[in-house]
Parts: C-alpha cells; structure tokens; sequence
C-alpha cells in the first residue's frame, strides 16, 4: 500500500476538541509552574532515560530491521523530523507501548506488539506515540507518568502543601491524558491510513489475537463502537469519568474506536489525506468570522 506524506501536517488540525479542552484546563491550575520546576530539578527526564538504557533493547537496522523501517515510515508520513530512539521490553500478556524523554524522546514497545501487530498495524501503534512528540506536549505527559513518585516527593518536602497541590493536579492529568489518546488515535490512522487497520489494531490492543478477527468479529465491534460514540459524554458525570480514566488497566479500545468512526464519518479525515485542508480548527473559524462581513 502506498501512503501519502502529509508534508506540513500540524498536529492542531487533527487535534480532537476534548484534548484542546483537558489540556487549557489542566494549564490554568495553580501549581502547574511548580511541578515542572520540580521535573527539572530532580532530573526525571534523564532518569526515565537512563532506565530504558539500562534495562531494554535498542532497536537499530540490523537487529530489527522491520520495527526500525516501521517507524522511520512512521515519522515521514506524519512530518516529524525528529526520530525518537526504539526500545524493546518484555512481553506482559498484552501489548504495551509508552514514549518518554522531552529532550531526546524514546519509544518503548514490548514483545508482545511485535509479535501481534502486522507491518500496517505497527504504524498506527507507533504514530499514537510519536503524536506526543508532534504535539509537543511531552513534559505533560511525562508529567503523569511519574505524578505518583513526584506526588510523594513534593509532600515530603514541602511539608505537605506541595503533596495536596499535586492530589488535585492529579486527577486533571489522568483526564487529559484520556483526552490525548483521542488525539493520538487520529495521527494513528493517519500514520496507517486504513480505518480497518486502526480498528484491528485497537482490538488486539484490547487483547484479542489475530485468529479470532473474522470479519463478523469485526463487524460486532464496530457496531458496539459507533453505539458507545452515540453515548453523550456530558451525560456522564464528570468525577466517574475522571476516576475510571485514571484506572490504567483499561484500554477503552470502544470508545477510541467510536471516536475515530465519528471522525472518519465527519470527513475530517479525508480532507486531511487529501490535504484539501491544513487549517486549524480555529484559522476555519477565523476565516468564517471574516467572510461573514
């Protein structure tokens, strides 16, 4: 299959609203200069990855020359210049990936993704990862990783009032973390380029081997997904969902599933494969303010 390159490709145009939304919020917390004062001081980004070099496999073009090709391809076809360093850990039952590193960003992947996913499949699993870096919103998402051990960190230190300033950030983390992923769908698909893919990747994410994805399996599965996305997320109260976001045993593979569906239905996507469009939701809104004079 041949891929377009999305040359000039700006992550705000395919930036889904809810992750816009979390991330202003989360932004407009006090406290927020205080924790990444924190990061920078206790030196997290290099310890994060001094434990990737310390305990997993690097990934180069001779030892795994498929992984490496996959995001080399990967990165071309999204437009980021940067190549992040690839890692290989070991397997957990499911697949499992994760990107760290603000200065010299590092994708993980375990044994089990490598095995499970095709060659299609691999570039989506991989442009959801590389989007952070494209959006340039790593030191967040880093941030929620390590909020835990910092979270501990700062109480003990300031007496506590750093720890209750970080409980509350917490929680705004996790659900804009949530609301990333939806984000990080999109520039998935976009990577891939194949709904199909998207969705066959989503559902071994969930679990589910390649020899159970008959068509009628599918079928199901996207009829639960486009049920799910018919579901309004301002019926739902807000501190369940924050709560069951903040639970990382969950995968949500539906509702991603449902909001790319919604996405692909919209025609947003199209315009983008076809660069029909380039503009941010909010140059679209700009121009219509002008014309409308």
């Amino acid at each position: 299959m041949t891929r377009k390159i999305l040359t000039g490709l700006r992550s705000q145009t395919y930036e889904h609203p809810f992750d816009r939304k979390a991330l202003a919020s989360l932004k407009s917390m006090p406290g927020v200069s205080l924790l990444l004062k924190k990061i920078n001081e206790y030196g997290i980004d290099r310890l994060l990855r001094l434990q990737c070099l310390g305990s997993e496999i690097r990934i180069t073009p001779r030892n795994f020359p498929h992984l490496h090709q996959s995001l080399v391809e990967t990165c071309q076809i999204i437009d980021v210049a940067l190549l992040p360093e690839l890692y290989l850990f070991r397997g957990t039952g499911h697949i499992q990936t994760y990107i760290v590193g603000v200065e010299k960003p590092i994708i993980g992947i375990n044994i089990d993704a490598m095995e499970w996913l095709n060659e299609d499949e691999l570039l989506y699993i991989l442009g959801h990862e590389v989007a952070r870096i494209k959006s340039q919103h790593m030191v967040y998402h880093q941030m929620a990783i390590v909020m835990p051990s910092l979270k501990n960190l700062l109480s003990s230190t300031t007496l506590g009032v750093g720890g209750l300033v970080a409980s509350g950030m917490e929680l705004a983390l996790y659900n804009w973390r949530m609301m990333a992923k939806f984000t990080a769908d999109r520039a998935g698909l976009l990577a891939c380029q194949d709904i199909e893919v998207a969705t066959t990747a989503l559902m071994k994410l969930a679990g589910l081997p390649s020899e159970y994805l008959s068509a009628t399996v599918i079928e199901e599965f996207l009829a639960q997904a486009r049920e799910f996305a018919s579901t309004s997320f301002d019926s739902v109260d807000q501190v369940t969902k924050i709560l069951s976001y903040s639970e990382n045993g969950l995968s949500w593979v539906v509702m991603r599933t449902g909001e790319l569906l919604k996405w692909v239905d919209s025609g947003e996507y199209d315009n983008l494969i076809q660069q029909k469009s380039l503009k941010t939701p909010e140059e679209i809104e700009g121009w219509n303010f002008l014309t409308s004079w």
